[in-house]
């Protein structure tokens, strides 16, 4: 149980599913003005785009946001990839080297890399910082679940899911949630450039 963040907002819910400690979500800064710990991200290994496997612990080094699409939705989740993408320019040269993006679809009987790579290719997607996995049913089903997210098909192109965005710090550490997709983006590259200026401090 704890609190995450929705826009500027912290929203108490109960969480009985994550692979660590289950000691608070908090969004806030510290008194060293960094973010707080909820504990280590659960590691995954999924197929990209491009048919390649990609694990979370190949991203260390790197600050990770970690959301959950599926290419056929039709509203909420071009919303968030759109956001995504206006973040992913805002960062610059540190997108790709120093912060990487990683969309898992919750949907893998529909979405095959070749989908995926369309989906990143439509929405603006800068691969060389931002993977677009998926994975057999099973796998997809386990990282759902530990990252806290549901995921129901509801129809033959549609999922019923929850949207949660996570961010992991450089060394596999989740550090912020944000509910929904009306976060504020600024929020969100504020709190990476706070990972970023940590892992340079160290």
């Amino acid at each position: 149980m704890g609190p995450l963040k929705v826009g500027f907002t912290v929203v108490f819910v109960f969480v009985t599913v994550f692979g660590w400690p289950k000691a608070g979500f908090a969004h806030k800064i510290n008194e060293d003005g960094g973010l707080s710990k909820i504990g280590p991200a659960w590691d995954f290994t999924l197929t990209d785009q491009e048919n390649k496997r990609v694990s979370l612990r190949d991203l260390r080094g790197t600050a990770v946001a970690v959301t959950f699409i599926y290419t056929t939705c039709a509203d909420t989740c071009p919303l968030l990839t759109a956001k995504m993408a206006a973040i992913q320019r805002r960062l610059g040269r540190d997108f790709g080297a120093r912060v990487r993006f990683v969309s898992i679809t919750v949907d893998p009987e529909i979405d095959t890399p070749g989908r995926l790579r369309q989906y990143a290719r439509r929405h603006g997607a800068d691969v060389a910082g931002w993977s677009f996995l998926t994975g057999t049913p099973e796998e997809i089903r386990e990282v759902t679940r530990r990252y806290g997210v549901f995921a129901r098909k509801a129809a033959p192109s549609d999922v019923d899911h929850t949207f949660l965005t996570s961010l992991v710090d450089r060394k596999g550490v989740l550090r912020v949630q944000y509910l929904g997709v009306r976060f504020d983006p600024d929020e969100m590259l504020r709190d990476l450039r706070l990972l970023l200026r940590e892992g340079a401090a160290r």
